[in-house]
């Protein structure tokens, strides 16, 4: 067990009070949905590493990859597939499958 400082320890706290607000919770949602559509890009469209040399063709694949997403998503929604739900740790999955 570890004490913290008390300047760090009152930084913890208004922190965690912090994330209680709806302030909060709005802007953390925003950060979600770009974190979930650059996972989408990385899974889909294998983002991390640019097919091509140079930066001309290397925005022109970024922005027919955001085209690509935008239409799987548009098409998703039209035939009103469910969301995933997010995925369960892998130590939880233990857990509950016991």
């Amino acid at each position: 067990m570890k004490l913290l400082p008390q300047a760090q320890c009152l930084a913890l706290y208004a922190a965690r009070q912090r994330q209680q607000t709806s302030e909060f919770r709005e802007q953390y949602r925003k950060r979600a949905g770009i974190e979930g559509t650059l996972s989408q890009g990385v899974r889909r469209s294998e983002m991390r590493r640019s097919r091509y040399i140079g930066l001309a063709r290397t925005h022109l694949q970024h922005l027919l990859t955001a085209a690509a997403l935008n239409l799987v998503r548009a098409v998703a929604w039209l035939i009103q597939t469910p969301r995933a739900k997010t995925r369960p740790s892998r130590f939880v999955a233990l857990l509950t499958a016991g």
